[in-house]
């Protein structure tokens, strides 16, 4: 029996999220607000975690995206169905959301004894800021940052899950991606942050807005920025896909359809994020 319908798909969508979310939010925040830390290590490292038990979560339900730009890029270059886009972007920032509600209950007392006026000091716990006090990253640089990043992501997945490439066994996929946004972070997150997932910047940001700081969707100067963690992602997304399929998959043999070309069934699902 077929049980994976779109229902489902969602469901995996939304705890893969939460799941990603709950590490990655989480060790910024235990980064921030308390002494127990080891600093951007620990957060590049979590946050590769986090993608890892993620796609493990959600894997062999929905193909465990867990990012819209992922879900725009299989849109736009594997026949990922376009009806699904959309629900896969709610349910991916839902997830989102519901974490970064759990980790602002989970340090409840750390958030109000650092900073008890939810200013921009604490704002960086739940999303992603441009490094304009000390790198003088204007946004036009952190959306740049944010396509280059994104691209990188998305380009690097589509080798992974390439059944004509080098592609890993199935399981070990999603720990290959992990390490992927590991590298990303170590190589590219001090301009903004490397949120490369709209759900994941503005997930949270909605949450820490509705919960107390009125400046959440603003970058230190005070200037609108929520748009570019999502604008860029999206951008840098497509941009990735087609490099990876002009550069390389063009050339390679053809076989049998791609990891990851659809979630409709069992055997062609992508372990993505």
């Amino acid at each position: 029996m077929k049980r994976d319908t779109l229902l489902g798909e969602l469901s995996a969508e939304v705890l893969g999220t939460f799941t990603l979310i709950i590490f990655g939010v989480g060790v910024v925040a235990q980064t921030v607000l308390t002494p127990f830390t080891a600093g951007a290590q620990s957060i590049h490292w979590a946050w590769g975690i986090g993608v890892t038990m993620g796609v493990y979560v959600a894997g062999g339900i929905s193909g465990a995206h867990l990012n819209p730009a992922v879900t725009l890029a299989f849109a736009v270059r594997r026949g990922f169905p376009w009806a699904k886009v959309l629900p896969y972007i709610v349910a991916q920032t839902l997830g989102a959301f519901l974490a970064a509600l759990v980790i602002r209950w989970n340090y409840w007392e750390a958030f109000n004894k650092f900073d008890p006026g939810k200013t921009v000091k604490s704002q960086s716990v739940f999303s992603t800021l441009p490094g304009n006090n000390v790198l003088n990253v204007s946004q036009v640089g952190a959306l740049r940052d944010q396509i280059i990043g994104t691209a990188i992501l998305v380009m690097v997945i589509f080798a992974i899950v390439d059944a004509r490439n080098l592609a890993p066994g199935a399981n070990l996929a999603p720990f290959i991606i992990g390490l992927l946004v590991v590298g990303i972070g170590m190589a590219l997150g001090a301009d903004a942050g490397y949120a490369i997932n709209p759900a994941r910047d503005f997930g949270p940001r909605l949450a820490s807005w509705i919960t107390g700081w009125s400046n959440a969707w603003n970058d230190q100067r005070g200037n609108f920025y929520a748009w570019v963690p999502i604008i860029g992602p999206f951008i840098g997304g497509v941009v990735g896909a087609f490099v990876y399929d002009g550069f390389i998959s063009r050339y390679l043999p053809v076989a049998e359809p791609e990891v990851g070309r659809t979630p409709e069934a069992p055997e062609t699902r992508a372990e993505t994020t």
